[in-house]
């Protein structure tokens, strides 16, 4: 039963959405697991997905899959490239993981429009802007 299982706290994890390139006419976005652990995770499993309200109808993009054999301690992983016609949605990360044989797994959502200029910070080992959420 679920009671009998370890509570395996996610600490010092994060999801970033990092802007890599910028023109007068476009941007360029990608997202990325940070591991600020002094440990490597492995066997990295991460599903996303987006869904909110635009112009009053319920709207929900597909659901992608990813995998990540390991993320080295202090390291980062792309995960995937985002679209900005998509923060307006609630962007949700399912991010599971192992260290040794215990498994860990935490949801990340960035809310709709989290991601603007002014929640921006230097993203650790990118240094690359972006807005950041766990640890």
């Amino acid at each position: 039963m679920k009671k009998d299982l370890p509570e395996n706290i996610v600490e010092e994890i994060a999801i970033a959405v990092v802007l890599e390139t910028e023109t007068p006419n476009s941007k360029s976005w990608n997202v990325y697991l940070i591991n600020l652990k002094d440990t490597a995770i492995e066997t990295v499993l991460i599903t996303s997905n987006g869904y909110g309200i635009r112009n009053g109808e319920d709207v929900k993009t597909s659901t992608l899959r990813h995998m990540i054999p390991t993320v080295g301690a202090k390291d980062y992983a792309k995960i995937e490239a985002i679209d900005e016609a998509v923060f307006g949605l609630n962007n949700e990360y399912w991010v599971s993981y192992y260290i040794e044989k215990e498994i860990y797994d935490k949801k990340f959502i960035f809310l709709p429009e989290s991601i603007v200029d002014s929640n921006f910070i230097k993203i650790p080992f990118l240094n690359k802007p972006g807005v950041m959420i766990g640890e």
